[in-house]
């Protein structure tokens, strides 16, 4: 507002000794011009934290397959939205959410991996050792104030309920599918968002023609399938976006999806080729096709 921009700047000119120009002169209406120019808009925020310089190299490499701008706007992520990340992996997503959520006063839940209901001990502290690690890489203020929770098989809830403005999934359907909880994340996630709150979800994609399996060891999943697990938890579907989609990648590779890049995995040492294997052809074809798609909480 330009009455509060002036006060401002009279403020200022004050404090550092000047005498600020009339308010309505032309210097204080460039003044007021600049400050507004250099105000950063929610775009630019998104920008700024795709830039940024706590993102690698390798991570930024990615940002061809994985539109992030694109996405995130898609999905209609806002800089003050509470946004809850399930799973974030190395933190590639949380690299560009919590820079930018920090930028407008948003708030950003990490969920990560929860042990609960875990017998082996090994492996909880496996788990355990894992989910601190990722912890310590966001302790900088520019990350702003990242709160944690847990999801898995016997997991709580994400968040207090009703409280997100967003939820968001990356690449990881295929992951509960093979634990046979994929339905509880969606019911989960209708539970932390608020009314008219978004679900958002980007999974590797099983052509319809393809039989799904209900495991999904591929780690490519029926777009077909997603939607009911949504409807069945109470989401509208409120769109679908080929930002990410890849046409070149036909879903049916000798290790699944990790046979392509960046995972590339290969056969292991004294280990035959699968019949025609082509490791160039696979990274010829890039990162996997994908389907990105919007669910809304309706309105109560």
């Amino acid at each position: 507002m330009k009455t509060a921009v002036s006060t401002t700047l009279l403020s200022l000119a004050l404090l550092a000794g000047c005498s600020p120009a009339p308010a309505d002169s032309p210097e204080a209406v460039a003044e007021l011009d600049t400050a507004a120019a250099e105000t950063p808009t929610p775009e630019s925020a998104l920008e700024a934290a795709i830039a940024s310089d706590v993102r690698s190299p390798e991570e930024k490499a990615r940002d061809v397959w994985r539109h992030p701008k694109e996405t995130l706007e898609f999905l209609g992520v806002e800089a003050d939205d509470t946004v809850v990340e399930i799973w974030p992996g190395g933190g590639w997503y949380t690299n560009i959410l919590a820079p930018y959520l920090a930028s407008g006063g948003g708030k950003l839940v990490a969920v990560l991996f929860s042990p609960e209901g875990i017998d082996d001990a090994e492996r909880v502290a496996r788990i355990e050792t894992n989910n601190e690690n990722f912890k310590s890489n966001y302790t900088d203020p520019k990350f702003g104030t990242i709160t944690y929770s847990g999801f898995s098989a016997n997991s709580g809830p994400l968040t207090e309920p009703g409280t997100a403005d967003v939820v968001l999934t990356f690449r990881n359907i295929h992951n509960w599918m093979a634990g046979g909880y994929e339905q509880k994340f969606f019911n989960d996630a209708y539970a932390a968002l608020k009314p008219g709150g978004i679900l958002g979800v980007v999974e590797h994609r099983l052509p319809s023609t393809a039989l799904q399996d209900p495991k999904a060891p591929s780690g490519y999943v029926h777009e077909d399938y997603v939607r009911t697990l949504a409807a069945n938890a109470g989401f509208q579907f409120d769109g679908s976006s080929e930002i990410n989609a890849n046409p070149a990648d036909t879903a049916d590779h000798p290790y699944g999806v990790w046979t392509l890049p960046p995972v590339s995995n290969q056969p292991d040492e004294g280990e035959e080729a699968p019949e025609g294997w082509d490791p160039e052809a696979y990274k010829a074809i890039g990162e996997s096709d994908r389907m990105t798609l919007k669910f809304i909480k309706p309105a109560e």
